[in-house]
């Protein structure tokens, strides 16, 4: 099953089936994030470094901060929506973003501490999964049903860009889970069905590169050597060292999908759920995995001051030395 999108979409999809036996359509009000007592160990689907910080974000509009390398974590002093995040990005140590529930896009100037509204669209809930940043100007969300959101000017306007369908299809409805950027500046978006969609020109307009995998990919990599990596269900990881055109199986040795890659001292770092953890190098043939025990299902991943693992999970932070 769609983790992610299954905890994205449970709220609204329970509040259409109550309205749906009382005969009313339920109004969605937005209000401001609650205060709760152990933040960090509520669901949290991102994690991210804002210079020195780590800033992680998840379910009903909590953010959690820690200035001690992962140690502690308290929660942000303002977040004025308490629909779920899925994803947090940041630019430099102060200016941030964060995307989810509503088609939500929140912008902060203080490194998380305060957090302003720049979209939401409660009328038509269509979470936004990923979200990233080319500059402090420059930047995209991506969600369901094929949405792209672009802004040029750090996001006090949003724009959709519209994506073609797929050879074959009639219209563009593939869940775009994760998108990034190479060194080159390519954007590239991990979907459903085994698709990776490319765009050369900032998103105008998008190829659709096939894997030969038919299952859906949730996180993807552009790594410092040029290699992109795609990884998702049951453990299926894929690598690309010509930019997309084509790609090849990386074994994982586990059947447990893969919710998030990074790249640490030149090593790929992979995690997801039932505790599921890999690294070795980029060009390494295959990976050999682990479970970290209590099999949290891990959500996030960045690398510590120390080189710990600090990770976001559905039972909170989790570290691993």
């Amino acid at each position: 099953m769609y983790l992610r999108l299954l905890l994205a979409l449970f709220p609204v999809l329970a509040a259409m089936a109550d309205a749906h036996a009382q005969g009313v359509a339920p109004p969605l009000v937005p209000a401001p994030a609650l205060r709760w007592e152990g933040a960090e160990q509520l669901v949290l689907f991102d994690i991210a470094h804002a210079g020195k910080r780590l800033v992680a974000v998840g379910e009903m509009g909590v953010v959690v901060l820690s200035d001690d390398d992962g140690k502690t974590f308290r929660q942000a002093r303002s977040v004025p929506v308490d629909g779920s995040l899925n994803a947090v990005c940041f630019v430099d140590e102060k200016r941030g973003w964060a995307v989810g529930h509503w088609g939500l896009i929140l912008a902060t100037q203080d490194g998380g501490e305060t957090w302003v509204q720049q979209r939401v669209d409660t009328a038509v809930d269509q979470p936004l999964f990923s979200v990233v940043f080319r500059d402090a100007s420059e930047g995209w969300a991506v969600g369901l049903w094929s949405i792209v959101l672009h802004t040029s000017d750090g996001g006090q306007h949003w724009e959709t860009q519209k994506v073609a369908p797929p050879k074959g299809a009639k219209k563009a409805d593939r869940n775009l889970f994760k998108v990034f950027l190479d060194r080159s500046g390519t954007l590239y978006v991990a979907a459903e069905q085994g698709n990776v969609l490319r765009s050369r020109d900032g998103g105008a307009t998008w190829d659709y590169l096939y894997t030969g995998y038919a299952g859906s990919f949730w996180t993807g990599l552009a790594a410092s050597d040029g290699t992109l990596f795609v990884g998702g269900l049951r453990g299926n990881l894929y690598r690309s060292t010509d930019n997309g055109k084509t790609w090849t199986v990386v074994p994982t040795g586990t059947k447990s999908s893969i919710t998030a890659l990074i790249e640490v001292s030149g090593k790929l770092v992979g995690v997801g759920l039932d505790g599921l953890a890999f690294s070795g190098a980029l060009a390494d043939k295959e990976y050999a995995s682990e479970q970290l025990s209590g099999r949290a299902a891990l959500t996030a991943v960045t690398a510590g001051a120390a080189g710990q693992w600090v990770m976001s999970s559905k039972s909170g932070i989790v570290l691993r030395q």
